[in-house]
């Protein structure tokens, strides 16, 4: 059998060795309730929480008591945007958001549209990055909260986010980031780039799933949410429930060793990436790259293969792991909403791959990738009638419209 290659780091990363190794004690003689404050085994516990706050909070340069602990970035998204809304709202009652969020920040703004909000949602141009003049303009005497994520998970493309920040500093609005994809992989400073809300969660930065952490402002201005949970006011009240102890010291570990390592992994996936898209680029005539190719994650390569149906590439390369689109949306049929909004064509969105790259890919896989991934497309064109088409002159939107 070939081996097995992973390349959808965006989806859920593997757990880091070093990470699990931290973990396993808060599962077995360290199993305290971090709220049991009696007791030694709730000590323990509370000790671990409170170096875990210190460890995300230095990926941040924020204030440990600003780390609120959540099950996940989709949680800590719906307490910034509905707890925002529900504290703030006798000041105004307009949110502004864009169309490449994440589901996790446009269906709670939905959510509130159903219920008295006005949304604006911002389109990005072609390369995923929004318009500062738009977004200045769309600020309005009753916005209360824009909410733009840091990068995107299917394209990779970051967004301005100093400029963001202060331009809603400027105006008295709020800004959250939904930073899932760039926590851990470029440098954040929620001080110097003006965040008052940002999400992150723990199993994209080879931490485990179901612990994430949303970090709230505590000065100029101090923040505040309403609760989305209730029963017990942990969290500075804005979230109730057990912590999960074991997950958030990993999410605490996995932070530390990101911010020790980031910049050197960086530099290696990115060459990585690239020596990805030179090699298909090579190999594979009509490929087109979406999104940015310079303000971009280093691991995210999003490629359109022209003539080719993306469920069809990927079941022709089965050992090697990759997305079609967002792992949230991946069991739907419709093309990707992402690449739509940037005026990709319902064709070029369907035929789209995301590669995402990790700590744990060599130059081997990414050799072994390009191989498989061009001897499947050349195949999969070879069955092609409109790639036959395109190959006697005619170009891709006439071969599109001779499909229909």
């Amino acid at each position: 059998m070939k081996p097995f290659i992973y390349l959808d780091n965006n989806a859920t990363t593997p757990l880091d060795p070093r990470v699990l190794e931290a973990m396993l004690p808060y599962f077995r003689e360290k199993f305290g309730n971090a709220a049991s404050r009696n007791h030694r085994k709730g000590w323990e516990a509370e000790k671990a929480v409170d170096l875990a706050r210190e460890q995300v909070a230095a990926m941040l340069n924020a204030g440990a008591k600003e780390i609120i602990w959540t099950s996940g970035a989709t949680e800590s998204n719906n307490i910034a945007i509905k707890g925002v809304a529900e504290m703030y709202k006798d000041k105004g009652r307009h949110i502004i958001t864009q169309a490449t969020e994440h589901k996790a920040v446009i269906d709670p703004c939905q959510y509130l549209e159903q219920h008295g909000f006005r949304i604006t949602v911002l389109t990005p141009d072609r390369k995923g990055r929004i318009n500062l003049d738009e977004l200045a303009s769309a600020i309005a005497e009753d916005t209360i909260l824009v909410s733009i994520m840091f990068a995107n998970n299917e394209i990779g493309t970051i967004q301005p986010i100093s400029e963001i920040g202060g331009l809603c500093k400027g105006k008295g609005v709020l800004f959250h980031t939904d930073a899932t994809q760039a926590f851990g992989k470029v440098p954040i400073d929620v001080e110097a780039m003006g965040i008052d809300l940002l999400s992150c969660s723990g199993h994209k930065i080879y931490g485990p799933k179901g612990v994430g952490a949303l970090c709230v402002r505590r000065k100029k201005p101090r923040v505040r949410c309403a609760p989305v949970l209730h029963g017990g006011g942990h969290e500075r009240g804005m979230r109730s429930g057990t912590l999960n102890v074991p997950g958030i010291v990993g999410l605490g570990w996995a932070s530390e060793i990101a911010r020790r390592e980031m910049a050197d992994d960086a530099v290696r996936i990115a060459r990585l990436r690239d020596r990805l898209w030179q090699g298909l680029s090579e190999r594979n005539e009509e490929i087109f790259r979406n999104g940015c190719a310079d303000n971009v994650l280093a691991n995210t390569l999003n490629v359109s293969f022209a003539y080719v149906e993306g469920e069809s590439l990927m079941m022709g390369f089965e050992n090697i792991a990759v997305s079609s689109g967002s792992a949230c949306t991946s069991a739907s049929l419709e093309p990707s909403y992402v690449l739509r909004a940037l005026g990709v064509g319902d064709e070029l969105a369907h035929s789209s791959i995301r590669f995402s790259l990790g700590r744990f890919n060599t130059a081997e896989e990414i050799e072994q990738t390009i191989g498989q991934v061009s001897a499947t497309v050349q195949r999969l064109r070879e069955m092609s009638p409109l790639f036959e088409l395109a190959r006697e002159g005619l170009g891709l939107k006439q071969t599109q419209a001779f499909s229909r």
